[in-house]
């Protein structure tokens, strides 16, 4: 567990405000979504993961489901582009990133923050170097730094000969690497910035 934490003024109440106003606001995306995952593949709609946040506390990050029931059971907690565990729908949510809209109400409940380091699971984690465990001094984020650099992730794994492999040796560690520089820049000017830039970065990837 770590003890220190970095705090930024002000950063709480628009992580409050700004989740609390989207969820209203996407409520009928969201509902439109539920119904699509519903009827693609059985199963719940949302997905529900351990994840490490700040201070090392676990918590159930949300997602809408984007893979079969028990995919976590078939395959390693790593997925490339062309996973045949990713269903229809979810090989669109994923590449719009719609599928990370439920973690609006992770950020409202405290677990995230809109803007931070990606909150990673603990089992990645116990990889981290003391000096990449420093990213858990601040709550994770809906986007961040990681986010916006590797939104083609799933590209990256399939080009290489071990998906699993290349995330544990070299991907986790990039980054991790990227969101150390979010410990430095922290503020609210910033996290505005990261957030919007990740919008854009969204809606060019938009069918």
């Amino acid at each position: 567990m770590l003890t220190g934490s970095r705090h930024v003024p002000g950063k709480r109440a628009l992580d409050v405000a700004t989740s609390a106003v989207a969820l209203v606001l996407l409520l009928p995306v969201l509902l439109v979504i539920a119904l699509a995952v519903k009827l693609d593949s059985p199963g719940p709609v949302l997905y529900r993961q351990q994840r490490v946040s700040r201070g090392g506390r676990l918590f159930r990050l949300l997602k809408f489901r984007t893979m079969v029931v028990n995919a976590d059971r078939l395959a390693p907690n790593v997925s490339a582009t062309g996973d045949p565990r990713v269903t229809r729908v979810g090989r669109l949510l994923r590449r719009t990133y719609l599928d990370e809209l439920p973690q609006l109400i992770n950020v409202l409940r405290g677990d995230m923050s809109l803007v931070g380091p990606r909150p990673e699971t603990p089992e990645f984690v116990a990889l981290f170097t003391p000096e990449e465990r420093q990213v858990l001094s601040v709550r994770p984020g809906l986007a961040g730094p990681s986010t916006l650099a590797f939104m083609d992730e799933a590209e990256i794994l399939a080009s290489t000969d071990d998906p699993v492999a290349y995330y544990t040796t070299t991907l986790l560690h990039d980054r991790v690497k990227a969101d150390l520089t979010y410990l430095d820049h922290c503020s609210i000017g910033y996290d505005i910035r990261l957030l919007c830039s990740q919008v854009v970065a969204i809606v060019r990837r938009l069918p």
